[in-house]
């Protein structure tokens, strides 16, 4: 079963080392600044914890809303502590099992670890772009998010509010740039 335990603890680190400064600077997702990315990480991990759980509430049945999210005060914190609360709950006895909800969105439970692991690898890209700091994502989720992306059809329809339409990348280029390619993100992008 995926573990997310090694990439939301490099979330957490990026989150620890996130200037002040930097809260409004852009990022290559669209509609967020690096606080709107922040508070969206907040949110989903909140989310897909609960789906794990299968919770059956607000938190698992409202789509994300760029416009709606609101960094906590206390995010430094509360960030990593909903990280940690996401990778312990999908390691729980049956949480892959039957089906959740995640994003206003049902699936089966095994798919929404692997759009969980899909959320925190490309988020935790952006916001390590967006605010110059190095990015060392966990191999496994990596290979989860890549999976998912080359799964996804590059039709608008298909796409819509997930990702962009897929660049072209290297197929020598490292599979994280594969994946963000996949995912309609430019593994050049800076702000």
């Amino acid at each position: 079963m995926l573990d997310l335990t090694a990439q939301t603890t490099e979330i957490t680190r990026l989150v620890a080392a996130v200037p002040e400064d930097a809260l409004s600077s852009p990022t290559p997702c669209p509609g967020y600044d690096v606080a709107g990315l922040l508070a969206h990480l907040h949110g989903l991990s909140i989310a897909f914890a609960d789906a794990a759980r299968k919770v059956d509430g607000p938190t698992t049945r409202t789509p994300p809303d760029p416009t709606a999210v609101r960094l906590p005060d206390d995010w430094r914190t509360s960030l990593p502590a909903a990280l940690t609360d996401l990778a312990a709950a999908w390691q729980t006895p049956g949480a892959t099992e039957g089906a959740t909800w995640a994003g206003g969105l049902g699936f089966p439970a095994e798919q929404a670890l692997v759009v969980a692991a899909d959320e925190l690898v490309l988020h935790g890209w952006d916001l390590a772009v967006a605010t110059g700091l190095a990015y060392s994502p966990d191999a496994e989720a990596v290979g989860a998010a890549h999976a998912m992306c080359a799964a996804t059809p590059d039709h608008p329809s298909a796409r819509q509010g997930l990702f962009g339409p897929v660049l072209e990348i290297s197929p020598d280029a490292p599979l994280l740039d594969r994946t963000l390619g996949l995912a309609g993100r430019d593994p050049a992008w800076r702000p």
